[in-house]
């Protein structure tokens, strides 16, 4: 496809080129019909024809430039090389031209004050078009740059956002394999339970596995199916209190986002039938989905960052500019997700 544009670009250049000879030919030959002064017609043929030798030189210096030092990377060097051999082209078309069209129609010698001259309405002619030029081809450059960076960046969003949720999965799968294993040896009819669950609970997040953001209802009512595992898991030992307004149902958030946190607050307490964890569930300034735990810290797990909340922040950072809020004291751990809405995304 690039070899063809570029074949079609040169094909272009030379038809315009060899219509521009045709033009000048054909003016040349109407002002020799019309017998206007020799000086009048040898004056626009030169103009036409040095006017031809510059667009054409010009275009030939841009694109061989285009290759070498591209506007997106060389900006300053770009900018006084081009300017340059643009000059010293330019000067050296209207020399030669000069001098020509001075030898082939004229029997006076060349007059340097009219070189002079020449040479510097040359400058003035050149100098400001060079300007327009490199304006308007740098805005094509910087545009073509720009749409090149945000594809870029939209393809790298995309790659690690996919790589984030792809990392969903296996957490949850190995997890709970684990916990299969360990219950097959002590209670086959409690584990076979606990299988029929899972598989209901995996269906659902394999129906989500190609979403980037899901309705908070679509969540919560994987929540509670979620809920059937950790009570086989824990055998009463949490308790999830759940309560979000129906109106506020449809926002939307990255999904497994509260299954993780309820993960996190599972892998960093001690649970026990004396000691039971207790999460909570809601809104807040209906802005918020708040999950909220007493604190009860394995001594094991230190400060350790979570990585469950690594992953909610960075998959919610493709989205807004909102951030999760993790509040800690003595007694709780909270995390606030923010809802988000269609038309902030």
């Amino acid at each position: 496809m690039i070899k063809v544009f570029r074949l079609n670009l040169t094909i272009k250049k030379w038809i315009l080129t060899v219509l521009g000879l045709l033009l000048v030919g054909a003016v040349i030959f109407t002002l020799i019909r019309l017998q206007p002064p020799v000086a009048f017609y040898i004056t626009i043929s030169w103009f036409l024809l040095l006017t031809l030798l510059l667009w054409l030189g010009n275009s030939l210096i841009s694109g061989f430039l285009d290759k070498k030092l591209p506007w997106r990377k060389y900006v300053t060097a770009r900018f006084f090389i081009q300017l340059g051999l643009t000059i010293i082209y330019s000067l050296f078309c209207i020399n030669t031209s000069y001098f020509l069209f001075k030898h082939l129609f004229t029997n006076d010698p060349p007059i340097w004050e009219q070189v002079v001259l020449t040479n510097i309405y040359g400058l003035l002619l050149i100098l400001p078009v060079f300007s327009i030029y490199f304006g308007i081809h740098f805005l094509k450059a910087w545009k073509k740059s720009e749409l090149e960076t945000e594809k870029l960046q939209k393809e790298s969003v995309r790659s690690q956002l996919e790589a984030l949720r792809n990392h969903l999965d296996p957490h949850f799968l190995f997890n709970n394999l684990n916990i299969l294993s360990s219950l097959i040896d002590k209670n086959k009819d409690l584990s076979k339970e606990y299988l029929e669950k899972f598989a209901e609970v995996y269906r659902i997040i394999l129906q989500n596995e190609v979403s980037e953001l899901i309705t908070l209802k679509k969540e919560l009512d994987f929540i509670k199916s979620y809920l059937y595992l950790i009570k086989i898991r824990f055998q009463g030992d949490i308790r999830i209190d759940l309560e979000v307004s129906d109106y506020l149902k449809m926002k939307m958030i990255p999904p497994l986002s509260v299954q993780m946190l309820i993960e996190n607050c599972i892998k960093h307490n001690a649970i026990t039938e004396t000691s039971p964890l207790i999460i909570n569930i809601f809104t807040e300034n209906d802005r918020y989905l708040v999950v909220k735990n007493n604190l009860k810290p394995k001594k094991n797990t230190g400060n350790k960052k979570s990585s469950g909340l690594e992953n909610i922040s960075n998959r919610y950072g493709y989205f807004t500019d909102q951030e999760l809020q993790v509040e800690s004291s003595a007694t709780h751990f909270t995390v606030k997700i923010p809802l988000l809405e269609i038309e902030e995304l």
